[in-house]
């Protein structure tokens, strides 16, 4: 008997169902639409941030402090905020923190309205920023596995992961014209409005969501007890170094972009615009794929080529001699690091217990978030000396010759080889 021969209609139809099948849970949804007008906000903010600062002092070293101090945070709130985020409803910890990050936007475009800003300013809003924003990562993090049902939490994660690096497209392009025809102030108030829709969208999720934080122990202890299982867990504690290797050498790029737009393509403020905006597509493809990615085996080895790819895009940034190929360049920068970022997500989130998920997620941070802070203020500053293209290739090259390093853990080279459907636990 002849098989039936599918409607691509309804192929289509169905490949587009899987893709956004979290999105039926309302509290979800809801989550998604807050991190998205985050996400926007956030990436919208550092463009504007560091363009501003680098108009003022026409010195990639002081964006490198700049964003040092908004990155800082994550190194030293990140442990306490993932105890809060185990402590606390992690919904109204959410809250909070898009509402001070909404007061701090607004904070900002006044005084750059005024005229009066100074970048002592800048810095010290960039810590209130960065604190609040390392207080949301583990509070949204351990909050989204309790909003899908566990066989959802891959398509929940990667379209997730979708939209925060879509975001890095769409904040860019929003305030794009109003850098070139304006100003940094108005990308701020817009910065500001959009923190305040997230907020508004966080107030309408209803499911309950708090880990498990044992009263009868100190702070010390219960923040120990997340770094214990991190440090003795088989796979996570090779993987978060890997994931340390990765930020800090392929991802702290922030400080470079406006010189290299400047300097090497001849670009002002709208073509720093356009390289976070082609950072954000690319990272933004590349997610949507994974969403409909079920293999185990397939995971692993994209983990890997991911990895690879991440090492080479900015080497291939460094030798673009124009705007149209350093679009590419960054796109594919970041294609590979969404890919590689979701990937270690997906394998944290689905390996750890919720009672310890959040200050397991903030002790990734603290470990990432250090070392990309200290990055993007040593590459601002060498990139005044030696030139950010120089700055790319060395990282690029020292990533690519520390990912083989990742091997020698037993347990990687299997997530690498035949996935890891089944995760090793803690000893």
């Amino acid at each position: 008997m002849e098989e039936p021969v599918p409607d691509p209609s309804d192929v289509e139809s169905t490949a587009k169902t899987q893709f956004l099948t979290s999105l039926q849970h309302p509290d979800y949804r809801r989550l998604w639409f807050a991190n998205t007008y985050a996400g926007a906000a956030h990436w919208a903010l550092i463009v504007a941030r560091g363009w501003l600062v680098f108009e003022l002092t026409d010195s990639s070293a002081m964006v490198g402090i700049v964003t040092f101090a908004a990155m800082i945070p994550r190194f030293f709130v990140s442990p306490f905020a993932g105890l809060l985020a185990d402590r606390l409803d992690r919904r109204r910890l959410l809250a909070w923190t898009l509402g001070i990050d909404a007061a701090h936007n607004l904070l900002l475009a006044t005084l750059a309205i005024s005229g009066f800003i100074e970048i002592w300013h800048l810095m010290v809003l960039s810590l209130i920023n960065g604190s609040a924003r390392a207080t949301a990562m583990p509070a949204s993090g351990s909050l989204l596995p309790n909003l899908v049902p566990r066989h959802h939490l891959m398509n929940a994660i990667a379209l997730n992961s979708a939209t925060m690096h879509g975001t890095r497209l769409l904040g860019p392009l929003l305030i794009a014209p109003l850098l070139a025809t304006m100003g940094a102030e108005e990308a701020f108030v817009l910065s500001a409005v959009l923190y305040f829709l997230g907020l508004f969208q966080v107030s309408l999720i209803r499911t309950p969501s708090t880990g498990v934080v044992q009263s009868e122990k100190s702070v010390l202890q219960n923040l120990l007890a997340g770094l214990h299982y991190v440090y003795h867990h088989n796979l996570l504690l090779p993987l978060i170094m890997l994931i340390v290797a990765h930020c800090s050498l392929t991802m702290s790029f922030e400080s470079l972009l406006p010189v290299l737009a400047k300097e090497k393509l001849g670009a002002e403020g709208a073509g720093f615009s356009y390289l976070m905006m082609a950072v954000g597509a690319g990272a933004l493809v590349a997610v949507m794929g994974l969403t409909r990615v079920q293999s185990d085996t397939v995971r692993g080895r994209l983990l890997l080529v991911a990895g690879i790819v991440s090492g080479v895009a900015p080497i291939a940034l460094a030798f673009s001699p124009n705007l149209s190929l350093a679009l590419i360049a960054s796109a594919s920068m970041g294609a590979s690091q969404g890919s590689f970022m979701t990937l270690f997500t997906t394998i944290v989130q689905s390996t750890v217990p919720d009672e310890i998920r959040g200050r397991v997620t903030s002790i990734s941070n603290l470990h990432i978030g250090g070392l990309m802070a200290a990055f993007n203020l040593v590459n601002g500053y060498l990139a005044d000396f030696v030139g950010a293209p120089t700055i790319l290739v060395v990282t690029g090259i020292a990533f690519l010759m520390a990912l083989p390093l990742s091997c020698l853990s037993l347990h990687v080279r299997r997530l690498y080889a035949i996935g890891s459907p089944t995760m090793p636990t803690a000893t």
